[in-house]
């Protein structure tokens, strides 16, 4: 889920919205056919009646393929099969004319509740997921760098894991916006986050830190699987086509990384800064390039590789 884009979140918090409003309207129903003494469906009384019914149709589509990663998605399944199959004995009961065993009724209820607590839990992943994604392109918020990257220095100082990160600048993407719109620049970077996303591993993730800058964390990765890593997307990235101009053309961009590992000393601000000079490096050697951190380059050589490249400032935008 967490690699789906805004929009496509924001229909599956409204399709589950929906689904859970039809189950609400199922369970009254049931209520009422317990207490009022109506003959119950033939449907509700079928194995296959989880099935069946509007939430379970909602459940087994295959618009939903995304979320059965969820934890909570899987929870959700389970006990909507359970609920079914205690309301299906209650109502055998119910139609014969006999008593509903206490017990009976006591588990009906505790499913259902249960079953209720799971959708609000997968609601509230999918809301959160929400409000952490940048709109414009699906990737993280800026908000969310440090916390994910002080995270994972933990980890790297208990010495569980090793991690780096990337940080990513479009080249000449100001002459996009410029030449086409600020409407198609959005659809360049929403395309290239969707390329990175979709070519990193499962568990990597990548924040907007704003404009046309983007920051890659890559856990479990000491600094040559990252290189490989990164240089395979930087390859692929500049061939892939992100966005159609106004009369169908195709619009491909290059972009130029800087690398840099976690160390168990070094803040994740400091973290950044390393991953920042080492970008500017890699833009002023022409772009369209990895570069790795190296303690050996000082800051003067950085100005003067710099002022070289006609770069201003810490690195000029695009």
């Amino acid at each position: 889920m967490l690699r789906l884009d805004p929009l496509r979140l924001q229909q599956a918090l409204d399709e589950l919205q929906e689904a859970t409003r039809d189950h609400e309207a199922w369970f009254g129903n049931l209520m009422r056919s317990l207490v009022c003494r109506v003959e119950p469906t033939t449907d509700d009384l079928d194995p296959d009646s989880h099935q069946r019914c509007r939430f379970g149709r909602w459940y087994h589509g295959p618009g939903q393929q995304f979320l059965r990663e969820q934890p909570s998605f899987a929870a959700i399944g389970s006990e909507h099969v359970r609920l079914h199959g205690l309301a299906a004995n209650v109502l055998c009961v119910a139609a014969a004319g006999a008593q509903v065993h206490a017990s009976q009724y006591d588990a009906l209820v505790a499913c259902g509740t249960q079953l209720r607590l799971e959708l609000e839990t997968l609601r509230h992943e999918i809301e959160t997921a929400l409000r952490d994604r940048d709109a414009v392109t699906g990737a993280f918020g800026r908000v969310e760098i440090l916390p994910a990257l002080r995270e994972s220095c933990e980890l790297v100082r208990r010495d569980v894991q090793q991690a780096c990160i990337a940080f990513v600048d479009l080249d000449h993407f100001k002459e996009v916006n410029d030449g086409h719109g600020h409407r198609l620049g959005d659809e360049v970077l929403a395309g290239a986050v969707q390329y990175l996303t979709a070519h990193l591993r499962g568990y990597d993730r990548v924040f907007r830190y704003g404009g046309d800058e983007f920051l890659i964390l890559l856990p479990a990765a000491h600094i040559e699987v990252a290189y490989r890593l990164i240089e395979r997307l930087r390859s692929g990235l500049a061939a892939t086509t992100l966005a159609v101009d106004e009369v169908g053309r195709p619009l491909r961009m290059t972009a130029s990384f800087g690398i840099t590992p976690l160390e168990p000393d070094v803040s994740a601000e400091e973290t950044i800064d390393r991953a920042d000079k080492a970008l500017l490096l890699a833009k002023a050697a022409g772009r369209n390039r990895v570069i790795r951190w190296d303690p050996s380059v000082t800051t003067a050589r950085l100005g003067a590789e710099a002022c070289a490249s006609g770069l201003d400032g810490r690195r000029s935008r695009g």
